[in-house]
């Protein structure tokens, strides 16, 4: 088994109003019950730190998400923790990152997550305007984030991350914009960027299906995108993957290490997990996605996994593709080699020369990266790696032992 790094997520799934475009394992209960539901977290991580392919690695990073995290009591937060102290060695200064919804915001809250162990807050603003975040469901105002922004930085975080949405129906470049000298001025560590999408099997879906938003389009959308790299960059913040930027230093480390293809282990409803195997295929889970479901079996099993899946050598390596080309620092030749056997270009040659010809994709004697072109173009790129290796599958199973893809 290779020595990857190991991260930990814990899922909160509890939320006081689900937003139409969600899509994420979350759940609105009046009377979230927290005793019960923190007992199943700390009897999976002991069950999971008992397993051999976890078992004494250090943890490098602890992320709560959700959900609404800032929703928990931050005596979870803190038992949680502690819990992980004595189960595995925790990196000392490991980041740990509270998802926070300006809408549950309290200074003495803040501060209390503070001395429970949080040293990074992840805020989801979305937006700073009233009407947009109406039309999101957002519980909160643009008042009320900057407000909970300043209660964070009083309540002495030194790390703060601030989520924006762009894209949103007959949205302006010029409004969008607006929104990003609010967060210059406000400078924060790191900011995340994300296009507002309709996901499958949300509310937001269904109202599109009924009445269509004006969404933009790939032009338009391509061009928030560059306008935001070009200005965050103007203010000091370096892009580190597509939609993500930080002031030197200040990366999210547990999310980078996804992008890296790293293991972690994922605790909580509908959380999921992920480890390496020694033929460097990997195996991952999730679990129970019903937090009654989740706490049931938790509490009385030690797990709650709902399903389980397993991917050969090629299909890990694709997948790590797809993951790793989002990074703008890319993808190092010399570590896949040595964690695939072979070189990536070699293995996706089929795929990445027509990119690469085009503009797309940019290949050095020492690592594989998406080009200013291919930014927009990131998940086409992204998907004729993975055919690659469903074609190969197709053409030579048996030859090469390759396992179907589970899609």
């Amino acid at each position: 088994m290779r020595n990857s790094p190991l991260h930990l997520y814990v899922h909160i799934p509890f939320c006081i109003h689900k937003c139409p475009y969600c899509d994420f394992n979350s759940h609105v209960r009046q009377s979230p019950p927290w005793t019960a539901y923190q007992q199943a977290l700390l009897r999976e991580l002991a069950h999971w730190s008992a397993q051999r392919q976890y078992a004494g690695r250090p943890i490098q990073t602890v992320f709560f998400g959700g959900g609404t995290p800032s929703l928990a009591p931050p005596s979870l937060i803190q038992s949680v923790l502690e819990t992980a102290a004595l189960l595995f060695p925790v990196k000392q200064d490991a980041e740990i990152t509270l998802e926070a919804n300006p809408g549950t915001a309290e200074a003495e809250r803040f501060a209390n997550y503070r001395n429970a162990g949080i040293n990074r807050l992840s805020m989801g603003v979305q937006s700073f305007d009233d009407k947009e975040l109406k039309w999101l469901e957002r519980i909160h105002s643009g008042h009320e984030a900057i407000a909970a922004y300043n209660m964070a930085r009083n309540a002495g975080f030194e790390q703060i991350s601030l989520d924006l949405m762009y894209g949103l129906p007959d949205q302006s470049i010029e409004t969008w914009m607006h929104h990003l000298e609010q967060v210059v001025s406000l400078a924060p560590e790191h900011v995340s960027c994300y296009q507002l999408t309709v996901e499958p099997h949300t509310q937001l879906a269904i109202r599109h299906k009924q009445t269509p938003f004006h969404l933009p389009g790939e032009d338009l959308s391509l061009d928030f995108l560059m306008q935001t790299r070009e200005r965050l960059a103007q203010a000091g913040y370096a892009a580190y993957e597509i939609s993500n930027f930080s002031k030197p230093g200040m990366r999210c480390h547990h999310n980078d290490g996804y992008w890296q293809y790293h293991d972690y282990i994922g605790i909580g409803a509908g959380a999921a997990g992920k480890w390496d195997r020694p033929d460097s295929g990997i195996i991952r889970y999730s679990n129970m996605r019903s937090p009654e479901a989740y706490i049931k079996s938790a509490s009385e099993a030690g797990s709650a996994i709902n399903s389980r899946e397993q991917l050969s050598a090629p299909q890990a390596a694709a997948e790590s593709v797809w993951l790793g080309l989002r990074r703008t620092d890319g993808i190092s030749r010399h570590c896949f080699n040595d964690r695939f056997g072979c070189d990536i270009h070699e293995l996706f040659a089929s795929s990445l020369d027509l990119w690469e010809e085009n503009g797309c994709v940019e290949r050095t004697d020492t690592l594989l990266k998406l080009t200013a072109k291919g930014l927009g173009l990131a998940d086409s790129i992204a998907a004729s790696v993975l055919q690659t290796v469903v074609q190969k599958e197709e053409d030579c199973q048996s030859a090469l032992n390759f396992e179907p893809l589970r899609q």
